[in-house]
């Protein structure tokens, strides 16, 4: 009844997914081996497990050792990634690579991976759009190969957020960690139940500086004065990003879903951007959502930004919530403010 009333929807509406289907033919995942505890953290700000997990949700996020840049850890899960898709680095056309920390401001990280993986026949780019990249890289993905102009693309999203993150601030240090995920987006058979079905993504610059990183760009490129005041680390006004990301969450899921002829109970699985276990809570419980339909990940590894969603998406696949022919939505929030969901049907 479901696939019937999403088909019905689909037909009497303008394609935003135009072109042949695309599906999410692979997935997977990377995090640093080394973990930092909440107990590890009171050792460095005034804090306690108690406060971060009753305020956040989060135990525990794993952490690079020096040296390891954030194409170290998309390398990894990309490599997994074209393996378990059953291609090889050469069959890859297009990457692109979702990160507000790339290794460095040029090149970028997206000819970094391409490089480490061997992938000779492919061009890309990085998407800076905070904890919204995944959703906007895999859309992205999923319009080069719905066009017919690549028939697999690799969505990589990966972050070293402890590269940008001040360890003297009790309100940022204990949210974020590091991490990687990476999907092959490729054509869908014909006879497979997976596809990408529908997307919707927006922008809200009025709130940049609700989340930012004041300083290391052309306004305020580094010196002295950015380096004393800590300018090169994540700032946040904790209260407004909640509010905002609670609100347009709950928005930009409905949105995709009236357009598709759906409920939100008509979800296998919901998928959020993994900021904050309230937020998630808040925004799913707004949308009616049983708990069970909702994976929340965010205690074993924190904010990674770019990576929560192929993390939560592992974790679901895993421990067998996800499966294929699940409809599935996907939403995010991050700083900009940038706003996505994804529609898809799982295939894997």
């Amino acid at each position: 009844m479901v696939t019937e009333r999403l088909r019905r929807a689909q037909a009497q509406r303008a394609p935003r997914c135009g072109g042949r289907p695309t599906t999410i033919k692979s997935l997977a995942t990377y995090v640093p081996p080394r973990v930092l505890t909440n107990a590890d953290l009171e050792k460095l700000v005034d804090t306690n497990d108690e406060w971060i997990l009753q305020r956040t949700g989060i135990r525990e996020r794993h952490i690079v050792d020096p040296g390891v840049g954030t194409s170290d850890l998309g390398k990894e899960a990309a490599i997994k990634a074209i393996a378990k898709a059953g291609l090889t680095p050469d069959d890859i056309g297009f990457i692109v690579v979702g990160t507000v920390t790339p290794d460095m401001m040029f090149p970028s990280t997206a000819c970094l991976v391409q490089t480490k993986i061997g992938a000779h026949h492919s061009w890309g780019f990085d998407l800076s759009a905070a904890c919204s990249a995944f959703t906007y890289a895999l859309t992205t993905a999923s319009q080069m190969v719905a066009t017919g102009a690549h028939d697999h693309a690799l969505v990589v999203g990966a972050d070293v957020m402890s590269s940008i993150i001040d360890y003297k601030d009790r309100a940022t240090c204990v949210l974020f960690g590091d991490g990687a995920g990476a999907a092959v987006v490729s054509a869908a058979s014909a006879k497979g139940d997976g596809a990408i079905l529908d997307f919707e993504h927006e922008i809200d610059g009025s709130g940049g500086a609700a989340l930012c990183m004041p300083a290391g760009g052309s306004l305020r490129p580094p010196s002295h004065e950015t380096v004393d005041e800590r300018l090169h680390y994540v700032k946040q006004d904790g209260h407004a990003v909640f509010k905002f990301a609670v609100r347009k969450t709950e928005e930009i899921a409905r949105r995709v879903l009236d357009r598709n002829g759906l409920e939100p109970g008509d979800l296998d699985l919901f998928v959020s951007h993994q900021a904050n276990r309230r937020i998630i809570m808040s925004a799913s419980e707004k949308l009616g959502l049983e708990p069970d339909k909702v994976i929340i990940n965010i205690e074993r590894f924190g904010n990674t930004t770019a990576a929560t969603i192929p993390l939560a998406l592992n974790d679901a696949v895993c421990s067998g919530r996800l499966k294929s022919g699940d409809l599935v939505l996907l939403a995010s929030v991050g700083a900009g403010f940038t706003v996505g969901a994804v529609l898809l049907r799982w295939g894997i």
